[in-house]
């Protein structure tokens, strides 16, 4: 517990209270006075306690605010918002593609139109076809 960058594991140890270890663990995370020391180590903190801790418990004990500062955390952040923008565009895809299928475009003007692959694009032709069944 004397030195900042083992703290984060504190939580994983042998211990009778994991909140209560974490809660320490969180006291002395304050008192670290270089606060990009401080927020990488918070955030490092999280991300371990994750595994024995439920994300409630985690949150009310760590200071968001300072997680936010990391450069962990920036980085999770970063490639959470790529990942959503990648869902995005492919679920516009597959719904400009349903809407091609309707208008009766062949499927390889349907790929080439949306950067679907084959596959995906029948897929979607044959769910469109059993929708109009039912």
């Amino acid at each position: 517990m004397n030195n900042p960058g083992l703290l984060p594991f504190a939580v994983l140890s042998n211990t009778s209270s994991k909140n209560n270890q974490l809660q320490s663990v969180a006291s002395l995370i304050d008192s670290i006075a270089d606060r990009r020391t401080q927020s990488n180590v918070m955030a490092s903190a999280a991300i371990l306690a994750g595994l024995v801790l439920e994300e409630e418990v985690i949150q009310r004990l760590l200071r968001r605010d300072i997680m936010r500062e990391s450069v962990i955390y920036q980085s999770i952040m970063v490639e959470g918002r790529q990942e959503g923008r990648q869902e995005g565009k492919e679920e516009t895809a597959r719904e400009i593609a349903v809407n091609l299928l309707k208008e009766g475009l062949s499927l390889e003007l349907v790929v080439k139109a949306t950067g679907l692959t084959i596959d995906v694009v029948q897929q979607l032709q044959t769910a469109q076809s059993e929708n109009q069944k039912e």
